[in-house]
């Protein structure tokens, strides 16, 4: 036995975790140091003491699989040990989790014990367990926040917006000056509003990477004339005159529609904003040897000094910070176009001189599923009828549409519960157009779903709504819509996505 001690000491007295050695009775025949600094007991202290007498073990079933360690010279793990001896020499018993052994030496049997102190794993576990928890549950709120911020924003803005639009344009000759100075301001308060809250959200989820995309092959032609006529009349109304330079009619690149657009939108909003003079041109072009579409806008504006463009992408960046400043802005539209545009694989670039002017050119992969880089042919005319099929619970949306659109279009309108997958057999209606309700959107998705797979004229389908979550949106991208049109929208947005939505659907 002294043989077997001075074997066990020379094995396990420098060892840093406690270390105890039981008989086959379950008598301690040795400990090492780190076990009396913990413990707080001596071999000599432990000589009446037995493991498998000891209650608290007994109470929390730990004996049977030390005996079995023991017995079967096999290896077992106790994940929480504790007995009567740790108990006693702590007012807070520390977590162990001790490895049991057995071993034979000289036709017995022992087992070691070798406990660690876990407490600040465990702890610490229990700390990201807990941030971890604390962190699922803030992004579910903040979900949460942004699913009800956007519904509870945009659907009123939406009405806001439209129905002061419809009071300029319908009662513009019929109300004292000073009063249609304030519906201008009403009408741009609003919109100002709507976009710095759009902006905010988006560039949010894109910096959080909750930001997702869908590249396609699409015409970069097309969808920077279908953004252009919403900034005509602002340029008219400065005396400013858009250029146009389309080397081709049409030019294919791999890319997320909306990602370009809203790119595109910035920069040509940028230019009419910035330009109080002269002219803005936008070109398109291919560098075949790259393998890039271009585009270019150019403007004849105030310019940006040479120290601030390296400043000119961050976020909330602004030249003139000064609380005077004749143009506003929030900060977010660059860096919001270059994040855009990094997204889909291009790049943004600007050169400027201080009171000449700006060039921001973008660049964008061109499409890579077809031969076809490019096309110069003309446009097929596209003839369709004046009439919408919609789907409206509520009906306020309805009725926005249809003082939108009285003079061009006639507005049929459905609840969800009324709809029928054969009244998309009459060849009358040129749009299917959805008003969707948080409450019904999986229901919205099931009916486009079916219109999109039973329309024999295949006609496009548009959706609107106050939501704004890319994730969401893509549902009824992939259910089939043609277009999505977030809410709050103006007369001249809404016609615009009836023409875009047609040529998508062809």
């Amino acid at each position: 036995m002294d043989e077997l001690r001075k074997y066990l000491e020379i094995l396990y007295n420098r060892l840093l975790f406690p270390v105890e050695v039981i008989d086959s009775e379950g008598r301690i025949i040795y400990v090492n140091e780190a076990f009396t600094l913990m413990w707080g007991f001596s071999q000599d202290e432990l000589i009446e003491y037995s493991v498998f007498n000891d209650l608290v073990m007994r109470e929390q079933g730990k004996i049977s699989l030390i005996s079995e360690a023991l017995n079967n010279l096999s290896q077992k793990t106790i994940e929480h040990f504790e007995d009567s001896l740790l108990r006693s020499h702590h007012n807070v018993v520390p977590l162990i989790k001790t490895s049991v052994f057995g071993f034979e030496n000289n036709g017995e049997r022992y087992a070691v014990l070798i406990h660690e102190d876990v407490t600040e794993q465990v702890l610490t576990g229990e700390e990201i367990k807990r941030a971890r928890d604390a962190s699922k549950e803030a992004e579910r709120l903040k979900n949460n926040f942004l699913n009800v911020l956007s519904h509870e924003l945009r659907t009123p803005l939406n009405i806001i917006l439209g129905y002061s639009s419809l009071i300029k344009e319908n009662l513009s000759d019929k109300i004292s000056t000073e009063d249609k100075i304030y519906l201008d301001n009403l009408h741009s308060g609003s919109e100002r509003l709507f976009n710095t809250i759009n902006q905010m959200l988006e560039f949010a989820h894109i910096e959080a990477g909750n930001y997702s995309i869908t590249i396609e092959t699409a015409d970069l032609v097309g969808i920077i004339q279908g953004s252009l006529a919403q900034y005509e009349e602002a340029a008219r109304s400065k005396g400013l005159e858009i250029r146009t330079n389309f080397v081709h009619k049409k030019v294919f690149v791999d890319t997320d529609v909306q990602c370009t657009m809203n790119a595109f939108n910035n920069l040509l909003s940028n230019a009419v904003k910035f330009t109080n003079q002269g002219f803005i041109e936008v070109e398109v072009d291919v560098m075949e040897d790259k393998n890039l579409a271009l585009c270019r806008v150019r403007d004849s504006g105030i310019g940006i000094s040479t120290k601030y463009l390296d400043h000119l992408f961050q976020p909330f960046s602004q030249e003139d910070l000064n609380i005077g400043r004749s143009y506003e802005g929030n900060g977010l539209g660059l860096a919001l176009s270059k994040r855009y545009l990094e997204k889909v694989g291009g790049s943004l670039l600007v050169d400027s001189i201080k009171g000449v002017g700006s060039t921001f050119t973008f660049t964008l992969p061109l499409t890579s599923s077809s031969k076809i880089k490019y096309d110069d042919k003309e446009e097929a005319e596209i003839l369709a009828s004046k009439k919408i099929l919609m789907l409206d619970n509520v009906g306020e949306t309805y009725e926005l549409i249809r003082a939108f659109l009285k003079r061009d279009y006639q507005i049929v309108n459905y609840t969800l519960r009324d709809f029928r997958i054969e009244l998309t057999r009459d060849n009358s209606f040129s749009h299917i157009v959805f008003d969707v309700e948080k409450n019904f959107w999986q229901q919205a998705i099931l009916i486009c779903k079916d219109i999109k797979k039973n329309d024999p004229y295949k006609r496009p389908i548009i959706v609107i709504s106050s939501e704004f979550i890319e994730e969401k949106i893509r549902e009824f991208y992939n259910a089939g819509a043609n277009k999505f049109l977030i809410k709050p929208f103006g007369k001249s947005e809404l016609v615009k996505v009836l023409d875009e939505a047609k040529e998508y659907s062809l």
